[in-house]
This record gives structure tokens, C-alpha cells and sequence, in this order.
């Protein structure tokens, strides 16, 4: 850990150094395994209703979103735009401020900085606060109802994992011996790499590569695919390919990493694509390949918990594992390794194991989004998954270039889609690629859960001029587009009498 005073402020709040556990409740209505979102928040929710609740974590509480994840990974994006923007300010009609150096330092010390304002809300504190038993320690089953934690035997009504995931080893020769970074340590950079090679076009990859670039590392992202972000439409991701590209990121698809060594002191990778082999001399590798559930250790044999080191807790619709007793949240069960899935199903499984709940996973209604720029989010359906199951869907699509406020701030490459199923106004899915579809995801996504149809968004009321002022356009297609000659000679006639 760096030494300064915010990582401090930090461990303060989510490892405390002086920590004692308690001694254990005779019998908890909930123990929680996992101190990150899905674990916090059901710790939070079920004291508050009153249920004696323990968490346990193993090393310091708000998880990979906090410490290594979504908050220092966004800080540093904000700042990379930042200053991608002061270098294109003719663009604005704004004088190039030729001497302005990038101060990587001090990117760095300002995320510390957020993160560790971010951690108030995780903080060990807090939860003693709300009436929750915090321990810290390896936790393990010891029978069905029964974990152990640093000699401590705390026994449950229920108990829930949510141990998380953490990265993917992709089995590259030469990559363990070279010095490379994950999400678990590339936000302890003192220096900004000067030549940067990324492995993996996921989200993750992309969203560090770009920042990392915009503020002076070369940068090259292989991918052994043929497009990025291979779970969103094609012609989103090809939107971000050709804006990295825009950016000078060298982009390498259908590019596979065959070997990673160490000459005269160099890195150098080897790259094959096709029958070309090719190699690139850096000084950092980022691995974004994937992630990796975190249920080693568990004793999971000894609680009845089936399970898999690929894919896993295996849990049914209600989050139950195959000993009812126990559930599962987060990445350490779901395909969607999202913070806010982690904390939604955190919430599912207070409500389905201490209260007779019937909620289901299946009935969730998920978005997601890469923050990259533009940022590309989703939900529901895609056409190609329309595809495969069947469904005949309409699409309405309204690019941004005919959008007031993306034309005004510049921002003006993307589009709002939006499907429905035909002969109806019901939303199956969306996607939007603009500068803050992370933001505008949400309208959509909640109509999709109160099964509000475009017809409703055609009368939504936006302030003007705002970006998501495209999804009402797109709504106000659906309607102008059910206008038949039919109608229309009726309402002629109306209009005529």
C-alpha cells in the first residue's frame, strides 16, 4: 500500500489495524461471507430489519468496486477526459493551452483521495453502527449451519456467500515470469508507463487502455477476436473501435499473445495474427482477459454447496445454493459481474431467505455499461439475440448527430436504439453509444421494469437540450411509424367534417 495520508483514511475505514472480533451471537439469523457490494448491502438491509447479522471478510470491506474496481478505475477515466479535452480545445473554440504537462502524480493522489472518501461508506464503523457483527478472517464451513472464522464458530439460520472473483491468469508463456499488472495493482502506479500493452477488448481493457493512452502512455490492445465488447451490438462496438483508433491507440484483433520474455532488461511479447507473428517491445502489460470466482478455501464440500472453479457457486432462480440454508450473490454466482447486480441481488437474497421472498433472477431487468468515450451501455435483448430465440422486433434508431445537445457539446458520434416486439410498444431491449449513455440507460431501464412502453416515453417531458432527449425521439418514431394510411384517411376525414 502506498503511504500516504489517504490510504490510510482507507484502511482505516475498511481494515481497521487495531480490529478485535467480537464474540459470536449464540445463533445469527444471517451470516455473510464477503465484505464487497452484494455482501455490504445485504448486511445493511437485514439489520435494519431488525435480523441479527454477521459479516465476515477476509481482507479489507467494499470489495474489488471500492479498492480496485469501478471507484479508482472512474476517478482516473475523469481525469484522462479531462485532459483529452484541454489538448482538443480548438475543437471548442478555445486556445490550445500549449504548456499544460500532465502531473500523473497527481491523477494518482486524487484517486487515492476519492477512494478514500468512498470508503466512509464501506467502513467497518459503519456497520457496527447499523447492528451488524463484523469479522475479519478466513471464513470456512464446518458443517451445514456452522463457519468457522479465526477460531471463532458463528452459527446461522441462513448465510449467504458473496466472496466475489478476481482476475483471470490467461496460460501465456512467460507472462508470470514478466512484471504485468491486473486491476488488483495497476492502480499503485507511481509512473505513467511510456509503452503499454493490453490483453483483452472486454470492457475493462478497453476503458484502461484508452484512459492510460489519453494521458501519454503508448498504447496497443490486442484482442483475439475480430471486434470488441463481443457482448454488445456490432455496430456499437465498432463505434469504440474507430474511437480508440481516432485516439491512436494501436489495435490489434484477431491478434492472439503466444509469448511474453525478458531481454537486456526489455519486455517483449510476441503476437500472432493469422500466420503473421509480429513483436512489441513495452514497459507494462495490463491483463483484462476475465475473472475468476473466489471459492477456494471454503470448505464448500463441508455445507453441502455444489460448485466450480470456472464458472462458480451453482444457485437456482431465488439465489439458493443446493443446501437451502445457504445462498449466493455477486460475481461469486452470476454471469453479469456488475456492482450494481451484486448489490441487487444482496437485496434478493435478504428478502427470499429471511422473509419467504419468491423474487427471481431471471426477472431482473439488468443494464450495464462500458465508460469508455463514448460509453457504450445496454439492456435487455440485442437483434441478435432476438434472433436466436425467435422474436420479430422492431428498431428505432436515432443517431446523435441529430440530437440539439450532442451536436452543441461536440459529442455527437452514437446513436439510441431502441427494440420492441412487433405489433406492440413493449421495449425488449436498448442500446446507447454517447458521453454519458450510462446515465441515459437508466430511463429505459426503468421503463422496462414498471412496463412502461414507448407510447408513455413518447410523453415524457425532457429539459431541453439533453442527450437522453433521444430516447423521446425514438418513442415519438414508434408513434409516427403507427400512423397507417388506414388511420391517416380516418383522421383526414375528422379533420375534414
Amino acid at each position: 500500500m502506498i503511504d500516504d495520508a489517504s490510504e490510510h483514511v482507507r484502511a482505516a475505514n475498511v481494515r481497521p489495524p487495531a480490529w478485535k472480533n467480537p464474540e459470536p451471537e449464540e445463533k445469527y439469523h444471517l451470516v455473510i461471507i464477503g465484505g464487497g457490494p452484494a455482501g455490504l448491502t445485504a448486511a445493511h438491509a437485514a439489520a435494519a430489519l431488525g435480523a441479527k447479522v454477521a459479516l465476515i471478510e477476509r481482507d479489507r470491506l467494499g470489495g474489488t468496486d471500492l479498492n480496485v474496481g469501478t471507484v479508482p478505475s472512474k476517478a482516473i477515466i475523469q481525469s484522462s477526459r479531462v485532459f483529452a479535452e484541454m489538448r482538443d480545445s480548438v475543437r471548442y473554440g478555445v486556445p490550445d493551452p500549449a504548456d499544460v504537462e500532465l502531473d500523473f502524480t497527481g491523477i494518482m493522489k486524487r484517486m487515492r483521495r476519492l477512494r478514500a472518501r468512498a470508503s466512509r461508506d464501506a467502513a467497518a464503523a459503519r456497520l457496527v453502527t447499523a447492528g451488524v457483527d463484523v469479522f475479519f478472517g478466513a471464513a470456512r464451513f464446518v458443517s451445514g449451519d456452522a463457519i468457522d472464522v479465526a477460531g471463532a464458530t458463528l452459527r446461522f439460520r441462513k448465510a449467504m456467500i458473496a466472496t466475489g472473483s478476481r482476475p483471470d491468469m490467461p496460460a501465456i508463456p512467460g507472462l508470470l515470469d514478466a512484471s504485468f499488472l491486473t486491476n488488483e495493482t495497476v492502480f499503485d502506479l507511481t509512473a505513467l508507463p511510456k509503452r503499454l500493452l493490453v490483453i483483452g477488448g472486454g470492457p475493462l481493457g478497453c476503458e484502461l487502455a484508452q484512459a492510460f493512452h489519453r494521458l501519454g502512455a503508448h498504447t496497443t490492445i490486442v484482442q483475439n477476436l475480430p471486434l470488441f465488447l463481443p457482448k454488445e451490438e456490432r455496430d456499437a462496438a465498432q463505434i469504440l473501435s474507430d474511437a480508440l483508433a481516432r485516439d491512436g491507440l494501436e489495435v490489434r484483433l484477431n491478434t492472439t499473445v503466444t509469448r511474453v520474455r525478458v531481454e537486456r532488461g526489455e519486455t517483449m511479447v510476441d503476437l500472432i495474427s493469422d500466420d503473421y507473428h509480429s513483436t512489441v517491445t513495452v514497459d507494462a502489460i495490463f491483463n483484462g482477459t476475465g475473472r475468476r470466482p473466489n471459492v477456494e478455501g471454503l470448505n464448500l464440500a463441508a455445507a453441502g454447496v455444489d460448485h466450480d472453479p470456472l464458472e462458480g457457486i451453482r444457485v437456482d432462480d431465488l439465489l439458493r445454493t443446493t443446501n437451502r440454508r445457504i445462498y449466493a450473490a455477486g460475481d461469486v454466482c452470476l454471469e453479469h459481474q456488475f456492482t450494481h447486480v451484486a448489490e441487487a441481488t444482496g437485496r434478493m437474497v435478504v428478502r427470499n431467505a429471511l422473509f419467504l421472498g419468491h423474487e427471481r433472477l431471471s426477472e431482473l431487468v439488468v443494464p450495464w455499461c462500458t465508460f469508455t468515450d463514448p460509453e457504450i451501455a445496454h439492456v435487455g435483448t440485442s437483434v441478435r439475440d432476438a434472433h436466436d430465440r425467435d422474436l420479430p422486433v422492431t428498431t428505432y434508431v436515432i443517431p446523435l448527430h441529430e440530437v440539439k445537445r450532442a451536436i452543441t457539446d461536440g459529442t455527437n458520434v452514437g446513436f439510441v436504439k431502441i427494440h420492441v416486439r412487433d405489433g406492440t410498444d413493449r421495449i425488449l431491449g436498448a442500446t446507447i453509444v454517447a458521453r454519458h449513455a450510462g446515465e441515459m440507460i437508466g430511463e429505459v431501464t426503468a421503463a422496462m421494469t414498471a412496463g412502461v412502453g414507448l407510447r408513455t416515453l413518447a410523453r415524457v417531458i425532457h429539459t431541453s437540450p439533453v442527450q437522453a432527449g433521444a430516447i423521446q425521439m425514438a418513442a415519438q418514431a414508434f408513434c409516427r411509424a403507427q400512423i397507417t394510411p388506414t388511420l391517416k384517411a380516418r383522421l383526414m376525414r375528422w379533420l375534414t367534417r
